[in-house]
């Protein structure tokens, strides 16, 4: 489960820096690592995470080995040079890594927000999604409170909006920095009438319950 919802992070990074490229300067260069004075459980914490670097003009992100299985570094760099992305570079420890100037990285970052609020939208309109009244959101997409009504919401599937939602929450702070110990959505479920929260899942942690299930 784990490693899908990294395959969906790799997919829509792709596309939006495809998209931000076209407008903005996009290299990458190797990165020296100092893992060596880490200890192992941080090592691994770090491969799983999208690290980002933002320096005085650029910003530098790589991406977890996860995201790439099965992919040569070949292939990588013709699919981005197609996309107008100049250079890709595989590190010592398997992370690719993207540099790319600040303003493209603001773009990419907008352009995240403005997919998240529409799938937001969407949720909300969603007939597949009845019981679901409204999504709103803290600044960050750390925080989302679903208002729904709690007998429809318990006798449907309607729980599975959260999934949506936890992952584009995580990959939003995950590009903007979050550290991998520290990034986390929650999500709240109110019941409509009452006003009262009734049920509450946090992702990534839902994700390791399930896989572990």
């Amino acid at each position: 489960m784990k490693k899908q919802m990294m395959a969906m992070f790799l997919i829509l990074t792709l596309f939006l820096l495809a998209a931000c490229s076209s407008e903005g300067e996009s290299k990458g260069k190797n990165e020296e690592t100092s893992a060596n004075a880490k200890e192992t459980e941080q090592e691994s914490n770090e491969k799983e995470s999208v690290d980002v670097d933002k320096g005085l003009m650029n910003v530098e992100v790589t991406l977890p080995e996860s995201m790439f299985e099965g992919e040569s570094i070949e292939n990588l760099k013709a699919e981005a040079e197609e996309e107008g992305i100049k250079k890709v570079t595989q590190n010592e420890d398997g992370t690719i890594t993207y540099k790319m100037s600040k303003s493209t990285h603001k773009e990419l970052m907008n352009e995240l927000e403005t997919n998240l609020k529409d799938t937001i939208q969407e949720t909300e309109k969603s007939e597949d999604y009845s019981s679901i009244k409204e999504v709103v959101h803290n600044k960050d997409f750390s925080v989302f409170t679903m208002v729904v009504n709690q007998s429809d919401y318990e006798n449907s599937m309607d729980g599975f909006a959260t999934m949506t939602l936890g992952m584009s929450g995580l990959m939003y702070q995950l590009f903007d920095g979050a550290e991998a110990e520290d990034y986390s959505v929650t999500i709240k479920i109110e019941d409509e009438e009452t006003g009262e929260t009734f049920d509450e899942v946090v992702y990534p942690d839902a994700m390791e319950d399930t896989e572990v299930e």
